[in-house]
């Protein structure tokens, strides 16, 4: 039988978003994302976080800022009994400034190729998994592959809420887990 996943957009979603963060003292996750993410492990659901990090590509910070600082992330769950089973992040963007990341890709959502990836690398069924971003482009990368997606108001997604073509809105992750996912999961 196919897993199912819960697909979480980063900044805005699991924590702040200040623009581009990438230092660990500028890292303040929501707390509202300890007992959301705990619920969705105990429902037996794999996490998969998917992120744009476009501020690789025009210099803002570097790969390994950013890798320090989800090594950090995923250290923080760990202690807390949180298990994520991948992070994918697209560095890319068409307007960057390093020369190998300035492009057009499949993994800059809205376009769907880390949930794609996801999909594959962890045998998930589309039909029993969601995603939950705060971003119209995340909800249009999870719908391409199938998926149900919520926007949060969280971060920036009180900027698309009158516009949005998610499967529900809700004020933060844990709305999103307590009133959506877990309540539609049990009818898939």
């Amino acid at each position: 039988m196919k897993n199912r996943a819960v697909f979480l957009d980063r900044d805005g979603v699991i924590n702040e978003d200040y623009g581009f963060v990438h230092r660990i003292t500028d890292f303040k996750i929501y707390p509202e994302v300890f007992p959301a993410l705990k619920k969705l492990q105990n429902a037996g659901f794999k996490l998969l976080v998917v992120t744009n990090q476009s501020g690789i590509a025009v210099g803002y910070y570097t790969e390994e800022d950013f890798l320090k600082l989800t090594e950090y992330m995923l250290d923080i769950f760990k202690k807390n009994g949180i298990y994520i089973s991948r992070v994918y992040y697209c560095p890319h963007h068409p307007d960057g400034v390093i020369p190998e990341l300035k492009m057009v890709c499949e993994c800059r959502k809205p376009e769907s190729g880390m949930i794609r990836q996801g999909i594959k690398d962890f045998n998930i069924d589309p039909s029993r998994s969601f995603l939950i971003g705060d971003k119209e482009n995340d909800i249009k990368a999870a719908h391409k592959e199938g998926i149900k997606a919520a926007l949060v108001k969280t971060g920036q997604g009180i900027k698309y809420v009158d516009n949005t073509q998610a499967d529900f809105v809700g004020e933060n992750i844990l709305d999103v887990v307590e009133n959506f996912i877990l309540k539609r999961a049990s009818a898939l």
